[in-house]
């Protein structure tokens, strides 16, 4: 009689699965065989544990063993009852069996359906910001296969039946052996359908659908995005003598806005605001995406590029309620400010240091001479006293006095020889 699984782990049939993994992974390093020496009695052991915790940790096997127990596993049932299915009634077919394993890689029926249903199309639909947070239905037109008017989709001039195809013998497959390679791939007699038709019909040349162009009604829903794909049933191509046409998938792209950003259900907007606004407070209003007017708060004191949230504004949420945040982040607009006075006389370009030094340089007891004969006292400037005050040379050598501006627009005066001040 075998053991039961939660006996052998130490645990109780309602433990979680943290508790399952943590008890078997005690138990499986004690009874390791290498640290036992090879002990067949560890190992059995160990191989124990290992089928119990293989089947509690997968919650489909561990379902089947709490109902059927041991019998769940017997006779190849990998967990479906003891009888195949989902708990008895009758073992499957032979075909059903490798068509449920295998796919249409071992189940040539599947391998014909496959190769005789109509492709999938791709359709880019471009969306404003307003549409894709209120749903718009939209009309497209699609130009694809269709099912062929004249022959009934049935790729036949006449009433004849098509029959079996020669090539490939209705498998719709042909191999080819290179070496000891077996090399299968679609029938070029009848496309991998399995069927020819002995009296094509002219207008989609026994195929059973032609190119046509038609338009179809689409159902965009609310909160769609960049990137969103939306499945059309049966509304790609058709196919062939009427096999099951395909899809019709649809890819949704956003169109910029003047006034929002979006990230998610997320909208992002600039406000831009007075410098009073911003440092005493007050309330702005902003357009909303569903043409409502959006009052938002302003604290004081606030600095531009702060955001302010204002939920329930953003868009929509795809497929579920409720609408997301808008994030206003503002812009303090600078005072404009006011034309500074025009550059010195001497320089419209002049460009002034600072002043370098604290206390005023004391001018040499014989004075500078300058070209007429004339000698002034050094100011304290950072720059050259050629800058700043440059002497007209036109000038009489008898003039009393002349003018000079200093970096810091003070007015100095030069004296000349023989007119000093007392």
């Amino acid at each position: 009689m075998a053991t039961d699984y939660y006996e052998l782990l130490g645990v109780q049939r309602g433990a979680d699965d943290k508790t399952i993994k943590a008890a078997y992974r005690k138990l499986a390093m004690d009874c390791h065989p290498d640290r036992h020496g090879g002990c067949t009695d560890k190992e059995a052991h160990f191989k124990a544990l290992n089928e119990a915790y293989d089947v509690l940790k997968d919650p489909q096997k561990r379902a089947a063993y709490d109902r059927f127990g041991h019998a769940a596993f017997q006779n190849g049932a990998n967990g479906q009852g003891p009888f195949g299915g989902a708990g008895g009634g009758g073992f499957e077919g032979f075909s059903d069996i490798f068509s449920s394993i295998f796919g249409e890689f071992m189940d040539p029926r599947a391998q014909r359906a496959s190769a005789a249903r109509g492709s999938d199309l791709r359709y880019d639909l471009e969306l404003s910001l307003e549409e894709a947070y209120s749903g718009v239905e939209k009309t497209i037109a699609v130009q694809a296969l269709a099912a062929c008017e004249a022959c009934n989709a049935s790729g036949s001039r006449g009433q004849a039946a098509a029959q079996g195809c020669q090539t490939c013998g209705g498998a719709g497959k042909v191999r080819a052996q290179q070496g000891f390679f077996v090399v299968e791939r679609t029938c070029p007699g009848c496309m991998g359908s399995g069927q020819t038709i002995a009296d094509p019909c002219q207008a989609c040349e026994g195929e059973g659908r032609a190119l046509k162009t038609r338009k179809l009604n689409v159902n965009i829903p609310a909160g769609v995005d960049e990137g969103t794909r939306i499945r059309v049933a049966a509304e790609g191509e058709a196919g062939m003598r009427g096999a099951p046409p395909g899809d019709l998938y649809l890819f949704v792209h956003m169109k910029r806005h003047s006034l929002f950003g979006r990230d998610g259900t997320t909208l992002v907007a600039e406000a831009p605001i007075t410098f009073t606004t911003a440092a005493l407070g007050g309330c702005i209003t902003i357009p909303g995406i569903d043409g409502e007017r959006i009052e938002l708060k302003i604290p004081a004191g606030i600095q531009s590029g702060e955001t302010i949230r204002q939920r329930g504004a953003g868009m929509s949420v795809l497929n579920g309620r409720g609408r997301g945040d808008l994030m206003a982040r503002i812009l303090v607009e600078r005072q404009p400010s006011s034309p500074r006075n025009s550059a010195p006389y001497w320089s419209s370009s002049a460009t002034l240091k600072p002043v370098t030094n604290a206390r005023p340089a004391r001018a040499s007891s014989g004075g500078s001479r300058m070209p007429w004969g004339a000698s002034y006292s050094r100011p304290s400037l950072g720059v050259p006293f050629a800058q700043l005050a440059a002497p007209r040379t036109d000038a009489p050598p008898t003039a009393a006095r002349r003018r000079c501006v200093s970096a810091s627009n003070y007015r100095r005066e030069a004296t000349l020889p023989g007119r000093h001040r007392s």
